[in-house]
């Protein structure tokens, strides 16, 4: 199974240039995860046809808010899930998740717009950084979980 993950678009409506990435670089994925500040509802709008999951964040208007829950824990294959945006400063985040969410194989979370793919205390942290809105990161990236026998993430530029 293939999951394509993207975090932090912060787009206020339709983005052709988004739409082109969903359509392009996500082609053949089995699931799109979004973890949340998508802002509008018109990215929902863009998944349209595509399974997918996603949650809000912090920066979602309220339209959104009223359709997305805070978190999802779901099954991909023999593994457990959670899809969050995050929340708090940068420092300690990963904990706060864990805590927030319990014991998961892998938590897919936004926020911080920094790409994360690190195993800590048996977790997989995966967190896509921002397909649109790179901030503090070194550029915009997406991610992908490939689920087999294990869970790998991978994050590559835009």
């Amino acid at each position: 199974m293939r999951i394509g993950v993207v975090s932090d678009t912060h787009l206020h409506c339709d983005d052709d240039g988004f739409r082109m990435l969903i359509e392009d670089r996500f082609a053949g994925v089995d699931l799109l995860l979004h973890a949340g500040d998508l802002v509008s509802p018109a990215v929902l709008e863009m998944f349209a046809g595509r399974e997918y999951k996603a949650v809000c964040g912090n920066m979602d208007f309220d339209s959104v808010r009223q359709v997305l829950p805070e978190r999802i824990v779901f099954q991909a294959g023999r593994f457990r899930i959670g899809l969050v945006h995050g929340w708090g400063g940068p420092e300690g985040i990963q904990g706060r998740l864990l805590d927030a969410l319990g014991p998961l194989d892998c938590i897919v979370y936004g926020h911080t717009h920094v790409p994360e793919n690190r195993r800590r205390d048996g977790v997989l942290f995966f967190n896509p950084g921002s397909a649109r809105d790179r901030r503090g990161a070194a550029a915009n990236t997406i991610g992908f979980l490939d689920i087999g026998d294990e869970i790998r993430g991978t994050i590559l530029p835009v």
